[in-house]
């Protein structure tokens, strides 16, 4: 299996002899234990995104790490539906102070955090002032921020981008139709934006059939020619292997204990 990891990159992208690499991000993590454990233990270099302050985020984020995942924070934010935000929420009433203090206390309540995306956020992602008050406060930490595209006109990455937080952006959505015949229409997709582009992001969800897809699928990317990287992974290939932040240059992120849901 030809995998990509945070620590660094098998081959200089310079000379052009990267092979096609995804990264695949799973959203949602923390309230299903059985398939978080299944993710955990998968053998290729996924990214595992979680929700804070649910019942199993602290578990599963530590038993992810000791496998070698990279870990997020899957920052709930306010959509455009009115669906209930849960603990951690960022919503648009919010001010300055609020938001960020939200934010910061989230990233604390994540063990092993390098990065963040938004869990929902079709409001507030559009939204300048609230997503240059989460940038400007993520700018202080060794973490990137991938915008999960939940709507075509968010501004999130862009802001990201002003404020050199490093950034991606979700190309495909795996699995919001939940059959195996969705999902492996949208790996294909993923796959052949990888190939056309040098390096393609999606997004998944511990669903059953999600996770028997990528156990059975992910081994057979070898012999495809396609690697598996960390979004850190897949960040150092597009920027020709150079560091993601500068030693010294970021506050560390303490670890907080928080209420759970």
């Amino acid at each position: 299996m030809t995998s990509l990891a945070s620590g660094g990159v098998a081959a200089d992208p310079a000379k052009g002899d990267v092979p096609p690499t995804i990264a695949i991000i799973i959203d949602d993590m923390g309230h299903n234990l059985h398939e978080g454990k299944r993710l955990a233990n998968l053998d290729q270099p996924l990214t595992l995104a979680f929700l804070p302050y649910r019942r199993h985020t602290d578990t599963l984020a530590r038993l992810a790490h000791s496998r070698e995942k990279e870990i997020m924070l899957h920052a709930p934010m306010a959509n455009t539906r009115n669906f209930g935000l849960g603990a951690g929420g960022l919503t648009s009433q919010m001010d300055e102070q609020s938001l960020t203090t939200t934010l910061r206390r989230a990233l604390q309540s994540i063990p092993y955090v390098r990065g963040v995306n938004n869990h929902m956020g079709s409001l507030l992602t559009q939204q300048l002032r609230p997503m240059d008050w989460v940038m400007k406060e993520l700018y202080r930490y060794p973490v990137y921020f991938v915008d999960s595209r939940t709507i075509a006109s968010s501004v999130a990455g862009d802001v990201a981008a002003a404020y050199q937080v490093p950034t991606l952006t979700r190309d495909v959505f795996l699995d919001h139709e939940q059959t195996e015949e969705f999902v492996d229409k949208q790996f294909r997709e993923l796959i052949r934006r990888a190939k056309e582009n040098g390096s393609a992001v999606g997004i998944g969800h511990p669903h059953t059939v999600t996770v028997d897809y990528l156990e059975k699928h992910l081994p057979l990317l070898d012999e495809q020619g396609i690697a598996v990287a960390t979004v850190s992974g897949l960040w150092a290939i597009r920027n020709n292997n150079r560091r993601m932040f500068a030693e010294g240059d970021k506050q560390t992120i303490r670890p907080a204990f928080a209420k759970k849901d």
